[in-house]
This record gives structure tokens, sequence and C-alpha cells, in this order.
């Protein structure tokens, strides 16, 4: 089957009494056994549910991993990728990540012990350069959030692999989603996604998956989110499972509408630089042709004359929800320095090239032209 195929049937035909064409939300926190030895593949909603897994099977399918793994959040699938590892051991990762990703690392999982090192990752030697004897993994965002840096999936693969010592690669593929890029096809062993933007789309759930390449992580993996009880609830897996039907047309009507505001941002005498892999002035605009199959619905810019311009864009754009958040069919348009990236320092937030001047947009589905006219408008008053 081809991508848009499998989004609306692989998983589904759970429904074997009734024939129904969607997948039942199976609401049952226990299960009864046949006997004291077996049962019908579920015992405990917390270990597994079939509505659950028939998201999984979706999602895993998209990726082309073994087997996935759905959390209550993003971040609760981040904290189970952790729990890969113990005290002592490294994690490289780059500098201009998810503020929510970076606060964990650096606020909550050093207290463990487990240490981290944030380098730009655009430059594949800075990655190598950062590995020591302790290094056992390597997290990827790309493209980065919030400002479209785009990292070469297969040449850190490619480097983590030439270490001979067992490092395993890691990648938050939440902002392309499967439909533009599937890293797994380029090495990577782990990929996550918060399933509350892109694979869901309408804004009205909260949840994440990581998606094993091995059937050795996927036990792993399988076995902590069973241990720290992580999985998302039944309804929420349906509510994914229902968006993610529509994911490829959505993300086509994403891109078109993030390429239109991007080529009118680029052109305006307001905006001082835009951040979107679809132009050709952006430094990793090869890379995006050469690993994703589009450019995506995410973009950022930078206005002139700092915080005062960016607020007044923000608040006078009528279709722009100011919002957090990501991946709806709505348009959001948020500001890093005090919202998605507020848990960074300062200074971090600055070395990683956020500013005062940064606006994140999550271009939605609406009609191209009426987000380029409303964006127009906010800039032009």
């Amino acid at each position: 089957m081809r991508f848009e195929t499998k989004c609306v049937h692989t998983g589904v035909d759970k429904d074997s009494t009734f024939n129904s064409c969607t997948t039942p939300i199976y609401t049952s926190s226990t299960f009864y056994w046949d006997s004291l030895e077996s049962h019908k593949g579920f015992d405990y909603t917390r270990s597994g549910n079939p509505t659950r897994s028939a998201m999984e099977e979706n999602i895993a399918a998209l990726e082309g991993g073994v087997s996935c793994r759905a959390t209550a959040t993003g971040m609760a699938a981040i904290t189970l990728a952790l729990h890969l590892f113990k005290p002592g051991d490294h994690i490289i990762a780059g500098d201009d990540i998810y503020g929510g990703t970076y606060r964990l690392f650096a606020d909550v999982f050093t207290k463990w012990g487990i240490k981290f090192s944030f380098v730009k990752m655009g430059d594949i030697e800075n990655v190598r350069a950062a590995i020591t004897p302790e290094t056992k993994a390597i997290w990827i965002e790309t493209p980065s959030n919030p400002l479209l840096n785009l990292v070469d999936i297969q040449a850190v693969t490619k480097v983590a692999a030439e270490t001979g010592s067992g490092i395993i690669t890691i990648a938050d593929n939440t902002f392309c989603s499967p439909y533009l890029q599937r890293p797994i096809e380029y090495g990577v062993d782990i990929v996550l996604h918060s399933t509350t933007k892109y694979l869901n789309g309408h804004s009205d759930v909260v949840g994440g998956c990581v998606i094993s390449r091995t059937d050795e992580l996927a036990e792993r993996v399988a076995y902590i989110s069973n241990a720290l009880g992580l999985g998302c609830s039944p309804f929420d897996a349906w509510l994914v499972l229902r968006g993610v039907k529509t994911l490829g047309a959505r993300m086509e009507a994403h891109q078109r509408g993030a390429m239109a505001l991007a080529q009118m941002l680029e052109a305006h005498p307001k905006v001082e630089r835009v951040y979107y892999p679809g132009l050709e002035s952006h430094p990793h605009h090869e890379l995006a042709k050469r690993q994703q199959s589009g450019f995506g619905g995410m973009l950022s810019f930078d206005v002139k004359d700092g915080r005062p311009v960016a607020e007044k864009v923000m608040l006078n754009s009528k279709l722009f929800l100011l919002a957090e958040s990501l991946g709806g069919v709505e348009s959001l348009i948020e500001y890093p320095e005090s919202m998605s990236h507020a848990s960074m320092t300062e200074a971090a937030r600055r070395e990683a090239g956020i500013t005062e001047k940064t606006v994140r947009v999550s271009v939605g589905i609406e009609n191209p032209d009426d987000l380029v006219a409303d964006l127009k408008q906010a800039l032009d008053s």
C-alpha cells in the first residue's frame, strides 16, 4: 500500500462482530481471561488496549518501524526514550531543540546523572567532536524548533555506526510527520512524535509515540512504557487514529500555505529573515530536498525592530491564533521567547539563535491567499 492508503486502512479493521468501518473505542480498563494461563491478547489497559494497539500498528507502518508505543503526551514519549539510559550515560543533542525537550534534558535528567551536550548539529563535525566514551545516543530534531535548521540524518547515523560502541540515534519527527520524512529509512533507531501535532491534526488531543527500528529496542521500549504507566487513553488513541487518516491531504495543504507565506514574508520590508527550508535562501534547502519529500507547514521569521513589532503583528492578525502547539488545521502564531522556549535560559536561546525578533507560525489548512493577506495586513499595520 502507498502512504495515503496506509493512513486510511492500517490498524482499522478490528471489529469482526459487526464489521464496523472505524476502529471501536475499547474503554474497558480490564479484560477477563479464558483460563489461568490465557486471554485474548489484553489483560489491563495500562499494558495494552485494542484501540491503542490499532493506532500503534498504523503509525509503525507509516514510519517503517517494527513497533510503536503510544504515550499520554509528547513529553511522555521523550521521557520513555530517556529511560533507556542510566546514570553516567552521555547524549548529544542540538542546541536549538524544542524548549520542553531542552528543559527535560538540562533540568530534570541531569539530576539523575545523565549528561548532555548541546551542539550545532548542522555541522556533522560538531557531532563527531562531541562523542565521548560515555556517549550512548545522538538526539536528532530536524527540522528544529523553532528555527527550522536541518540535520543530515544519514550523516549522523553513519557517525554513530563508525564508533562501533553501540551509540543509538533518536529522531523527533514531529515537524515533518512520516508523510514528509521517515528517519528509519536513513538508519535511525528510534523515532518519536508528539501525536498532538500533525498525526492527530485537529488540536483536540495530547499524546506521543515511540517507534522502534529493531525488535530488541521495541521490547525494551514496551517494558519501560508498561512499567512507568505512560500509555495514552483509548479515546485519545481513537482520536489520533481518526486524524491520521487525512494526514497526507492535510500535509499538502499545510505546506502550500507555508510556501505562500514564506515567499510573502521574504519580500516584506518589515521582515529581517525567514526560516523555511522550502526557500532557496535557506542554508539547508538542498538537504531538505534530499531527505524530505516536502518542506512542511512550519516557518519562523525575524521582524525588524524586535519585540514591539513582533507583538503587534501577532495581535493584529485575524486568522492566526496566538497560541502554543502546532500541526492543527487552524493556523497558530506564537512567540518562542516567552512561550514555547521560555523554559530555556536566555543565554541558551541566544546561543541557539532565538531572539526577541523571532515569531513562529504553524500554518493551517486555510486558503493560502487568505493567510497571506491576513499576515501582510498585520505586518503593514
